[in-house]
């Protein structure tokens, strides 16, 4: 028998608005004090009214363009009923039957390592938008069950993101988080940081069994009944529990005990498992009702005006950067996954050009696209990255701009400083700003031109190094890299290594 997983995903998005969804508080319910980021409304005192906050809207919508979905010319807002401690009002306001929008699609490419990518496409049933309950902390008090309220959270906006069953794997729903937060921070509507709760996920998972010639039956709309796992905040924690629950389902169909009811199943990340809840409820249990204290909205003129201002998203400016740069595919996904380090890879690009232009004028080496695109994505990604490591400096913090980059990288296309020193000289302008030839003038760093100097620092090294050149001479020709790394020493890291390694090549073959 051949089962295969069927998942979906009921993702809530953090929205980054100044104030919370249906008053005026301050939207930050992170803040350590408790309960100070409250008032009347959020605390679902007697008489309140609440007034829909117009930007979390705005970014509901925007978030819908992004997912390719449906935007509603009328949307409204429900009230959904059930009671738990931390939702002041006994009902949570919500949107139940026109939501902000529906019928929307992701296309993710997954990196399948050999194999190459893969790309699966993913429906979006609905975006509703709603207020987010306040914050348990459950404590030891006197009799072990003692919980504290904190309603700083209580009312944030929150847009919900409700996905078809069409993933198949662990990791398909994992990429999907990943792609879904990166769009998040490319429409700057939240930072989806998972850890923060600013990012939450309930995954909803099936089997279903495979026939064994698939193409002659009308099986692959069959669902079954679903379990939603909740508490999982990581995308490594939604990987390994989609991992575990389909061993556990697989092992109750094998001994004939096939789900039959809804469930619902919390994540114990310590233990690894997932732990019986409760029955899962259906929509009914919850007697949704349209909120008497808010009027339907009409979106028309929002709606034309917000469907032209989507940014480019991750995947277009992906594709972008292979063909108009000349990256590959992986360098292109290495800087569009983060949108700071691609947006300072542009205006490189962008101030390379002008650099090279103005150099080859001069007299200076052409530099193709192929070159160019070789310069940044080992210098900005590998190079830059390792300093600001090594400093704990972020794109923000350093002090190397754009233009000074590219700058750096037009001397080493013109062999004007070896890679050794480009890398003292990169430091220098992370940490102080300076101009990379200022730098280079300053701590005598440029490229050795003196051929004849570089030639007797081969012979040096040629005779002091006797246990390298016996190897090479003994038919070991990659002894010749360690004379080429004293040759580097002995210069300062002014000698080109090409040209180091070709003079002793020469000068050992005479032996």
């Amino acid at each position: 028998m051949r089962l295969e997983p069927v998942i979906g995903l009921e993702i809530h998005v953090q929205l980054k608005t100044e104030s919370k969804m249906f008053c005026s508080c301050p939207n930050c319910g992170d803040l350590e004090a408790p309960n100070v980021n409250i008032c009347p409304t959020c605390t679902g005192q007697p008489g309140t009214l609440p007034n829909i906050n117009a930007r979390a809207v705005e970014m509901g919508m925007l978030i819908s363009y992004a997912l390719g979905g449906e935007v509603a010319g009328i949307s409204k807002f429900d009230r959904k009923n059930y009671f738990y401690p931390d939702l002041p009002k006994g009902y949570q306001i919500s949107q139940f039957d026109l939501p902000v929008s529906q019928h929307g699609k992701l296309s993710i490419r997954l990196n399948e390592g050999r194999d190459g990518e893969r790309e699966f496409t993913v429906g979006i049933t609905r975006l509703h938008l709603e207020e987010d309950a306040a914050k348990l902390l459950h404590v030891d008090g006197g009799d072990g069950k003692s919980s504290l309220v904190d309603f700083n959270r209580a009312g944030t906006p929150l847009a919900e993101i409700v996905t078809e069953p069409d993933l198949r794997s662990p990791e398909e729903a994992k990429a999907f988080l990943q792609e879904l937060r990166l769009i998040m921070r490319y429409l700057d509507v939240s930072d989806a940081d998972m850890e923060k709760g600013q990012l939450r996920c309930d995954a909803n998972i099936s089997l279903r069994e495979v026939p064994e010639d698939p193409k002659n039956e009308n099986w692959s709309t069959q669902l079954n009944p679903k379990t939603e796992i909740k508490n999982l905040n990581s995308f490594r924690s939604v990987e390994r529990a989609l991992e575990f629950e389909i061993k556990r389902q697989t092992k109750l169909w094998l001994d004939g005990q096939i789900p039959s009811i809804l469930a619902t199943r919390g994540w114990d990340d310590a233990r690894g498992v997932t732990v019986e809840q409760r029955t899962k409820e259906e929509s009914s249990d919850y007697r949704y009702f349209p909120e008497p204290d808010l009027p339907p909205m009409d979106l028309t003129d929002t709606r034309d005006r917000l469907s032209r201002t989507v940014p480019e998203l991750p995947e277009a400016r992906r594709r972008r950067f292979v063909e108009q740069y000349g990256l590959t595919l992986a360098d292109a996904r290495t800087f569009c996954d983060q949108p700071d380090l691609a947006d300072y890879a542009e205006r490189v690009f962008s101030e390379l050009d002008a650099w090279a232009a103005s150099v080859q004028s001069a007299g200076g080496q052409a530099l193709t696209p192929e070159r160019a695109a070789k310069l940044v994505s080992g210098w900005v990604l590998t190079k830059l990255n390792g300093v600001l490591s090594a400093h704990k400096l972020s794109l923000e913090t350093m002090k190397a701009g754009p233009e000074n980059m590219a700058e750096l990288l037009t001397m080493i296309h013109n062999s004007q400083v070896t890679g050794t020193n480009a890398l003292l000289i990169l430091e220098e302008m992370v940490l102080s700003g300076a101009d990379p030839s200022q730098v280079m003038e300053e701590k005598v760093l440029g490229q050795m031109e003196n051929l004849d100097e570089l030639r007797e620092a081969a012979k040096q090294a040629i005779a002091d190094n006797p246990k390298p050149v016996e190897d090479w001479c003994g038919g070991k020709t990659t002894a010749v890299q360690f004379l080429v790394g004293q040759v580097m020493k002995a210069t300062r890291g002014k000698a080109p290594p090409e040209e180091a390694r070709r003079i002793l090549e020469e000068e050992l073959s005479k032996l």
